[in-house]
């Protein structure tokens, strides 16, 4: 058990270097498939609630460490009056939550129905996004939504979740390497 916990560390991390060359898809107004937010999710259904929550520690600090350091980087006579944005360390808490949802479904899954999973992944994703998007709408002290940003929100969450059995079938394949029983109440059920 330890080695495939381990294992979704080191996946996590391996996110967060794939997450740098995914591109934005301009016609889906610029959505982007969420790498880092998916392995978490996909992830965190799989292990126990200890593990989820290193996990969601570990992928909060790197992405608000990602998303912090990106405009103190850029160009100061571009972006010459700073953005108010979200304190860091948010995203663990909304990296908690969405792993919490995930971890609902544990029981689920364990039979052996990782379809519900993967469908709630993109739902998990499109909650994530609109807490992040409501939050840094209270900070700014306005909240005007509209259908682009709807639309970015949407595209994001329904790209994320078609990428997610992808995503399981790397889980599978790192369960079958280190023999750690994924779907233990579908193999009792078949000896039956």
């Amino acid at each position: 058990m330890l080695r495939y916990n381990l294992s979704t560390v080191v996946l996590l991390l391996i996110a967060f270097l794939v997450q740098q060359f995914v591109p934005a898809f301009t016609g889906l107004s610029h959505a982007r498939i969420l790498v880092v937010q998916l392995v978490f999710l996909c992830c965190a259904v799989t292990v126990t609630t200890p593990t989820m929550l290193l996990l969601a520690f570990l992928g909060g600090i790197l992405w608000d460490a990602h998303c912090y350091l990106s405009p103190i980087i850029a160009d100061p006579e571009v972006y010459a009056q700073p953005v108010e944005s979200l304190r860091f360390g948010y995203s663990i808490l909304l990296f908690g939550v969405a792993g919490f949802l995930m971890q609902g479904l544990n029981p689920i899954f364990r039979q052996g129905k990782w379809h519900f999973s993967a469908i709630l992944s993109g739902i998990a994703v499109f909650l994530y996004l609109a807490a992040e998007f409501i939050l840094i709408s209270f900070i700014r002290g306005e909240f005007t939504i509209s259908r682009s940003i709807l639309r970015l929100i949407f595209y994001t969450s329904v790209l994320t979740m078609c990428v997610s059995p992808v995503i399981f079938w790397i889980l599978y394949q790192i369960a079958n390497l280190f023999d750690y029983p994924l779907h233990p109440e579908a193999r009792n059920s078949k000896r039956r």
